[in-house]
């Protein structure tokens, strides 16, 4: 049996997969996310903790308390979590889709230049990576930073509580800011732009490779049987495309969730001209790209829950009658903007709208708003000269039908969409079964294990009038960038 973890914004999400690949079942539990000024987002590492043992503790027991032979973590990115000399969290983590480093960030790529970043990360700073967190500690709390004796990412938190591991994984480590990706190892140069020493960063590794093993202490704790392998884990996009299949040079995915994401398989690194995607490293060993925006389903969730005041989004959706002839047009900024403007200030807007226009019509418009963003990012790696036609898709977003509508038509990409929409607790699995030898290597794992169900082709004529939005869109941005 293998445990597959998705370490959320929200909560966290464990299954149960036995050596067929068949998913047993499946367990959340929520914790709280804190907002303690505008823009700021921030969470107690200790609530991931504590939900994950209580999930885990759960899901066995449903089942029997089978033995598990590994587990494996897909979890939030970016997230600074920074311990004392005692092991204790010295202040909550401050997460993926914080905003306050608009002045780190901008030192980073003014005044140490995004040349030079990009030559010794392959990326440039955006305001949710990990080494603007750190100068904002340093700047903000200099007390704190003092006392900082280990750097981590969420997922590896659990990790470390787990199994007494200090490491990370490639994917993870690459949205940091701190990781030359190209090469796979900490960058001298950024750690000393940051203040910080090697020894307080983790230990390197592949996402399929075990770190170490579930303590007796906590496999007393949760009655937890078996050898329980622990994988260095993924960053939760990576996880995500391993969890879809995407493995592999020249595959794509797509994931709709609290944050929206095309992902772009390599076998080679690559990095886009104005640095407009992130150039990573992959779960399988190997590189991506990405475009992220900030929110996607998030604003489906606002919209209906804040705006609409309602539950049943399969009653509004279904009020939607026509696609590609709406007039009203929605930027999808709720929190700013990463790829590709890279832009933490800029809101979310509604435009086109006169007294005839419907709530329909609105909320079409936000679901046309995302897949809009996404196509920004899309058209960037199309620019670079690669082919993308097709893409898996998963996330909370890839449940509705419309959307999927939507999406495939405005990107003009062919989903495929996997039989189990798992996303990176599927991942996580599939990695904890790649780190207990189960399978030859990580692409023989998710290709037994991932299948398809149904794909959706775009259609032409609808492409053609979502060409047309699309091109009234990427109007939009230009004109209220700077607005205040």
């Amino acid at each position: 049996m293998f445990v597959g973890i998705d370490l959320g914004t929200s909560g966290v999400k464990l299954l149960l997969l036995d050596k067929e690949g068949r998913i047993l079942g499946a367990r959340t539990e929520e914790y709280p996310l804190s907002f303690p000024k505008p823009g700021w987002s921030e969470q107690d590492p200790n609530e991931w903790l504590s939900q994950t043992k209580a999930a885990l503790a759960q899901l066995l027991s449903e089942h029997g308390n089978p033995e598990v032979d590994a587990l494996g973590i897909g979890g939030q990115m970016h997230g600074l979590v920074i311990l004392d000399e005692r092991d204790e969290v010295i202040r909550p983590a401050i997460l993926w889709n914080d905003g306050r480093t608009v002045k780190e960030t901008e030192y980073l790529n003014e005044k140490i230049g995004k040349e030079k970043l990009s030559a010794y990360t392959g990326n440039i700073a955006f305001a949710g990576f990990t080494a603007p967190k750190i100068l904002w500690i340093k700047n903000n709390e200099p007390e704190n930073f003092k006392k900082i004796k280990k750097i981590m990412l969420p997922k590896d938190y659990l990790v470390y509580k787990l199994t007494g591991a200090f490491a990370t994984d490639y994917s993870d480590a690459s949205g940091m800011l701190l990781l030359d990706v190209k090469n796979k190892r900490w960058s001298n140069e950024m750690l000393a732009i940051c203040g910080v020493r090697s020894e307080q960063l983790p230990t390197l590794h592949e996402s399929y490779e075990a770190v170490g093993k579930v303590t007796d202490a906590i496999k007393f704790e949760l009655g937890l049987k078996g050898e329980a392998i622990v994988a260095a884990g993924a960053g939760d996009n990576a996880a995500a495309a391993v969890g879809t299949g995407a493995v592999g040079p020249s595959k794509c995915n797509l994931s709709i969730g609290t944050s929206g994401t095309i992902f772009i398989t390599s076998d080679k690194f690559l990095v886009d001209p104005k640095n407009s995607l992130h150039a990573f490293c992959h779960a399988d060993g190997a590189f991506h790209l990405m475009g992220c925006m900030l929110s996607a389903a998030s604003c489906n969730k606002w919209f209906m829950d804040e705006i609409l005041r309602e539950k049943d989004y399969a009653r509004e959706q279904a009020e939607i009658k026509t696609l590609g002839e709406n007039k009203v047009f929605f930027l999808p900024y709720l929190m700013g903007e990463r790829s590709p403007h890279n832009d933490p200030l800029v809101r979310a807007m509604f435009y086109g709208m006169s007294l005839d226009t419907s709530r329909s019509q609105m909320y079409q418009s936000v679901l046309e708003g995302v897949a809009y963003g996404l196509r920004d990012s899309l058209e960037v790696a199309r620019g670079m000269g690669l082919e993308i036609n097709s893409a898996t898709l998963c996330g909370g977003g890839a449940k509705s039908p419309l959307w999927r509508a939507i999406l495939s038509n405005v990107l003009k990409l062919e989903l495929k969409i996997p039989a189990n929409e798992e996303g990176p607790a599927l991942g996580g699995a599939i990695l904890a079964a790649a780190a207990a030898g189960y399978f030859r290597n990580l692409h023989d794992a998710a290709k037994q294990i991932v299948k398809i169900k149904e794909t959706l082709a775009p259609k032409g004529k609808l492409m053609a009038k979502y060409d047309e939005g699309y091109a009234f869109f990427r109007k939009l941005y230009p004109a209220v960038k700077g607005l205040k």
